[in-house]
């Protein structure tokens, strides 16, 4: 099969930042799936990987990375059994295994969604990575529900992005929240209110711009951006015994201090986690992406692809990630086969 990967860590520009090469099909076993990749979508943890996983190296076969992928069963292993060959399906993989940058990928059926049947390929292939990573930092992190939650308030930093777009939708029509989101260009405002925002603030001088739309405190705070950035906007803007939850990680320590005197709460959402320990409760990602697809198919969240780009290959793959890197990007970039 066709695969893209890369030997060494190189800035996108370079020759070989990606190459293109054969690889032998891999064939299922136990509660694997192989699928035949029909659309691929790109996120910065991709980009993230391609420039440190191969640091000062050279590996002896190209890496082969991608996390977001739509496509059809080709043949099953043997303790499989959520699936049936010539199903629809997408996902989002498993950081610890071989990516979907590949015309055939395996994957376990537990975290596999059905495709959503109102949906091409390539827009179905930008849903599930911010799809989960939202779902899971607003449900299974903060443990929000309509019940207890309605009409709270929340902060969403970077509105626009992929993560955010959802994260967006899901707080605003299933929590029932007041959504707050950060945005600077025009372009991107005009993403937030679209993707349901009631209130859209600079990030620039933040809690200024908060307090300035009306809110002293904010229930909960969403950081898509960098923790350590916006922490003490965040500690002074949560409301005492609020909940912060962050997806970006942190080089050096997060002052947990801050938040002591407010009882407030803070969690990291890492999307990878069930897959990458084998979790108890893994099959959830299964069970959230065939929530995300009838909500997809119910019309009550939009997809979020906004560019795509023809053909698996090396060029394709450099163009992709120079533009996610560029950090202008609203919403998801695809790649169809």
């Amino acid at each position: 099969m066709k695969a893209v990967g890369f030997k060494t860590s190189l800035p996108v520009t370079a020759a070989e930042s990606f190459v293109d090469f054969e690889i032998a099909t891999p064939s299922p076993k136990g509660k694997d799936l192989l699928v035949k990749i029909k659309a691929i979508a790109v996120n910065p943890v991709d980009y993230k990987i391609r420039q440190n996983a191969a640091k000062d190296t050279t590996l002896a076969e190209p890496k082969i990375i991608g996390w977001d992928a739509c496509g059809v069963v080709e043949a099953i292993g043997e303790e499989v059994s959520l699936f049936k060959v010539g199903d629809e399906v997408y996902y989002a993989g498993d950081i610890t295994r071989p990516g979907c940058n590949a015309e055939y990928q395996l994957i376990d059926e537990r975290i596999v969604g059905k495709k959503p049947k109102s949906i091409s390929y390539e827009a179905a292939a930008a849903m599930p990575l911010t799809s989960l990573t939202a779902w899971e930092i607003l449900f299974d992190r903060i443990r929000i529900s309509q019940e207890k939650d309605k009409n709270k308030t929340i902060l969403i930093l970077a509105g626009a992005g992929g993560v955010g777009s959802i994260a967006i939708q899901l707080a605003k029509k299933i929590a029932g929240l007041k959504v707050i989101a950060t945005a600077s260009r025009p372009e991107s405002i005009d993403w937030c209110k679209q993707m349901g925002a009631d209130v859209v603030v600079n990030h620039k001088n933040l809690v200024d711009e908060v307090k300035k739309a009306g809110f002293e405190y904010v229930d909960f705070i969403l950081d898509f951006v960098d923790v350590n950035s916006y922490w003490d906007a965040m500690a002074d803007l949560i409301k005492p015994q609020g909940h912060i939850a962050s997806i970006t990680g942190s080089a050096t320590p997060v002052a947990l201090n801050k938040l002591k005197t407010k009882s407030a709460s803070f969690s990291w959402e890492f999307m990878y986690t069930r897959s990458s320990f084998q979790t108890e409760d893994m099959i959830e990602q299964h069970h959230i992406l065939n929530k995300v697809s009838d909500l997809l198919d119910e019309g009550v969240v939009q997809h979020t692809l906004t560019e795509t780009l023809k053909g698996l290959s090396a060029a394709n793959l450099k163009k992709a990630h120079a533009q996610l890197e560029s950090g202008t990007t609203i919403g998801k970039l695809a790649i169809k086969y």
